[in-house]
């Protein structure tokens, strides 16, 4: 429990600078660092401490520096959230957040702060000085404060836990962003829509929505985007950087969601079903470009000519037939072909490789559409029904043959 408490001003190379001492009632002594809460029990080792911080505050504002060298302890109440406060300064930096003032605005931009020292650090963003190294990889921080939360990487210290589950944190930002997982707080709401949001970070993101802000700028090839992780995965496009290894087998990928989605291959889960006919599908995507088997929906319409299609890829894959591009060579034969399926599946007429066997008759097959096709002959399976007789065909080949049968088309 706390007995006495009192602001101390000290001199460290010409400079002052206040602390905090405090005695206990089992007669212990803190000196804590006013900057950045470091405590120590003795004068001497905050005095060396405090000349860490030289380079910051050799520009204190001239009302800090004269205050008293000895405060007693002051107890205030805030008038708009009754939140308790030690000291007058405290309480006045406190106001701030309710009035919005910012009277400590960057000589080099438009940022404003509402206490000076956040504007002395901001300052060092455009100055570039960062005089706080890592001993253990060399980073260096233009904090002290920058530098201590960077070192638990290194530490793997999580001083900041959770009351309500056993997780931990490195620093208190994160362990209070946790804490709203709890409590459902979400105080950082829109002001364009009803959604509101547990971190500031996160409103931050949501708004490029609206306003169209893409900040993030690939320095390749000029594409933008409005998500600093979007850019990241965009440029691994660039250097072919797959970090995400799939663990039961060699497969690597650019983006966590691509080594998710794979992973899927190997459990059989199948998440997305649909509605109409029960099928099961990996992904949310492939769910939904089969729909449209059911509802004829056709959004991607070629420009050359009339022709649409349910899929981009398979508009892309059309449009070669304009342009003549065949980017798929084959090595054996100098063959090539439009897509990277054709040229695969060529590649099997040299290898002689049949990879898909019919798990009924043991019959196999170079495409997997193949196999699909021969098994219907095992399941009756017939998917493709003419609208106009009723009649049903386990391909679609012999469907389209059919339909000129009403039309009078001749194939």
């Amino acid at each position: 429990m706390e007995l006495y408490e009192e602001q101390i001003t000290f001199t460290v190379t010409g400079e002052s600078y206040l602390a905090k001492h405090e005695v206990t009632q089992s007669g212990e002594e803190s000196y804590q660092c006013s900057f950045c809460n470091k405590a120590f029990s003795q004068n001497k080792q905050l005095l060396d401490h405090l000349s860490t911080h030289n380079l910051l505050i050799q520009q204190l504002e001239p009302r800090l520096l004269s205050l008293p060298v000895h405060t007693t302890k002051g107890v205030h109440n805030c008038s708009q959230c009754h939140k308790v406060i030690t000291h007058r300064l405290n309480l006045m930096n406190h106001m701030r957040t309710h009035t919005g003032e910012k009277p400590y605005q960057c000589s080099q931009c438009e940022q404003a702060f509402s206490r000076n020292i956040s504007l002395k650090y901001h300052q060092l963003k455009h100055t570039g000085e960062k005089p706080y190294q890592c001993s253990q990889c060399e980073k260096t921080f233009s904090r002290n404060s920058g530098l201590t939360l960077h070192q638990r990487t290194h530490t793997g210290e999580k001083p900041f836990q959770c009351c309500q589950c056993d997780k931990a944190f490195s620093n208190k930002h994160n362990l209070t962003n946790h804490l709203r997982s709890h409590t459902g707080e979400k105080p950082y709401q829109c002001s364009k829509c009803d959604m509101s949001f547990s971190r500031k970070a996160n409103l931050t993101e949501h708004q490029r929505k609206h306003t169209g802000e893409k900040p993030y700028q690939c320095y390749q090839c000029d594409k933008a985007f409005s998500l600093k992780r979007n850019l990241i995965e965009h440029q691994r496009k660039h250097t072919g950087e797959k970090p995400y290894q799939c663990s039961q087998c060699a497969k690597a990928f650019s983006q966590n969601s691509g080594l998710k989605n794979h992973l899927m291959t190997h459990t059989g889960e199948k998440p997305y079903q649909c509605y109409l006919c029960d099928k099961d599908f990996t992904l949310k995507r492939n769910l939904i470009e089969h729909q449209r088997t059911h509802t004829g929906e056709k959004p991607y319409q070629c420009s050359q000519c009339v022709k649409a299609f349910s899929q981009n890829s398979s508009l892309k894959n059309h449009l070669m037939t304009h342009t003549g591009e065949k980017p798929y060579q084959c090595s054996q034969c100098a063959k090539a072909f439009s897509q990277n399926s054709a040229l695969r599946y060529h590649l099997m007429t040299h290898t002689g490789k049949k990879l898909y066997q019919c798990s009924q008759c043991a019959k196999t097959f170079s495409r997997n559409s193949d196999l699909k096709i021969h098994l219907r002959t095992h399941t009756g399976e017939k998917p493709y029904q003419c609208s106009q007789c009723g009649k049903a065909f386990s391909q679609n080949g012999a469907f389209k043959n059919h339909l000129m049968t009403h039309t009078g088309e001749k194939p």
